[in-house]
């Protein structure tokens, strides 16, 4: 008896739209937004707005410490930003990208665990990766507004696998608070095994995260997996039409 092959076919998790200056961006059904992934310098009101979102957000928790909105901007290092909009365009959601990186050094982990006894183990990780291409994950917001946050939040959690298709590398990494582990492993994140480290003070407890290209499917909860497929495929494959046009630049 031959073999039978069973071909799946993906429904569209989206459908492309126009946002000024972005790389890519789409509808997302479920949450009910635009979700853009742009350079800062493609746009700035975007990217400002996207920035004081954060801002108000880290501040209404209570960890504004946490985020310097000037200083992200004097650094110049997010090399992209992904936003979520609303029906009227407004900034509901989102975070940024810095990397890919080429040294521990230019990650904020390494000043998150500072003076902790984790940081050797944190700063090896991220070396040994950073030959396959690792990318850092920072400043992630949402609404508060209850009808949406949870929608919001299982779109942003696919955001570092988003990327891992922009730029073709492996891996991601974040850091996050205890209490929001889940939310990122439900998009294929892995806890990686370090001591946590008490930022942005002695409320938080902080982990370290990684996604990983090769096993990010596999590890993802079932309702996300079919999503971060579909997603990553158009994502490089509007990539790859545009780049026979304009080249992606740093």
């Amino acid at each position: 008896m031959g073999d039978t092959m069973t071909v799946v076919e993906l429904s569209r998790a989206f459908a492309p739209t126009g946002v000024d200056g972005a790389l890519v961006s789409w509808w997302d059904a479920e949450a009910e937004c635009t979700v853009a992934i742009a350079k800062p310098s493609d746009n700035d009101a975007l990217w400002r707005e996207y920035l004081a979102g954060a801002e108000r957000s880290y501040r209404r928790h209570g960890i504004d410490a946490a985020i310097d909105v000037d200083a992200i901007r004097r650094s110049g290092d997010t090399t992209l930003f992904q936003t979520m909009l609303d029906a009227t365009g407004t900034s509901v959601g989102g975070i940024r990208a810095v990397g890919p990186l080429t040294s521990p050094d230019e990650t904020h982990a390494v000043v998150e665990w500072a003076g902790q006894p984790g940081v050797a183990s944190v700063r090896k990780m991220i070396a040994d990766r950073l030959p396959f291409g690792v990318v850092e994950m920072k400043s992630a917001w949402v609404t508060d507004d209850r009808n949406r946050n949870r929608r919001l939040t299982a779109t942003l959690a696919r955001a570092g696998c988003q990327v891992l298709a922009v730029f073709g590398v492996q891996f991601c990494m974040a850091t996050c608070a205890q209490h929001v582990l889940a939310r990122w492993r439900s998009s294929g994140g892995v806890v990686a095994p370090i001591r946590s480290t008490p930022y942005p003070d002695e409320r938080f407890r902080t982990k370290m995260m990684w996604w990983d290209r090769l096993t990010v499917t596999s590890l993802a909860a079932p309702d996300q997996t079919t999503k971060i497929i579909a997603e990553m495929a158009d994502i490089r494959q509007r990539l790859h039409n545009s780049r026979r046009r304009a080249p992606l630049r740093g």
